[in-house]
């Protein structure tokens, strides 16, 4: 009898496939044909599955979302039951920093697709994310609890704090990855900026 094919298993392990070559070779240089090889099957698989190089790109980076996802749920998992507005942010920041293997790659291809889809009209007809103020909404929302709380300074921009949060951890997590910056001076800058809008009165750590 022959063996049931389990077709979300596959693409799975052709997107894994995917993320694997991209983190060595750079978005740009792959070809279905690498990520045949490295998933161990033939192209031609690869293109019963998906059957453009961009739709290709596109699954591996919803792939790659998911497991960012699963990343920021078990930082917020060890923050404790009701972490808090800050600790929430933390946990989301922190965790798009390319501080290990898993994250660099995260950051890299993201960073690679975001510049490639204003070249490529293929590539750039594929939604990039979903919710593109997803993140934006949710920092902005945070804050806002915070201040209303009391633990957030009131006099602040909730949205344009959020705004400059993300735009920040983007930067350094690029200055990271080039080496011009270690994973270490980027989260005491970020604890910098989040001391600045949070009640605290902890010091932060001197960045370079």
């Amino acid at each position: 009898m022959p063996k049931r094919v389990d077709h979300d298993e596959r693409r799975t392990q052709i997107a894994e496939a995917l993320i694997q070559v991209a983190g060595r070779q750079g978005l740009h240089a792959v070809g279905m044909r690498d990520v045949a090889a490295e998933a161990g099957v033939s192209l031609r698989l690869v293109q019963y599955y998906f059957q453009t190089k961009e739709k290709l790109l596109f699954h591996g980076l919803q792939h790659l979302t998911d497991r960012f996802t699963a990343r920021v749920g078990a930082r917020l998992a060890a923050a404790g039951q009701n972490p808090g507005p800050r600790a929430t942010i933390e946990a989301l920041l922190l965790a798009s920093l390319p501080t290990d293997e898993e994250s660099r790659t995260f950051h890299l291809l993201y960073s690679s697709y975001s510049i490639l889809s204003v070249t490529d009209e293929a590539l750039a007809a594929q939604p990039f994310i979903d919710n593109p103020d997803a993140a934006e909404n949710a920092l902005t929302e945070l804050i806002q609890q915070a201040q209303d709380t009391g633990q957030a300074d009131a006099g602040a921009d909730a949205r344009t704090e959020a705004i400059s949060l993300l735009a920040m951890t983007a930067t350094m997590g690029t200055s990271i990855l080039v080496g011009q910056r270690t994973p270490e001076s980027a989260t005491a800058a970020l604890h910098y900026h989040l001391d600045r809008i949070f009640n605290s009165s902890r010091t932060a750590p001197t960045t370079r």
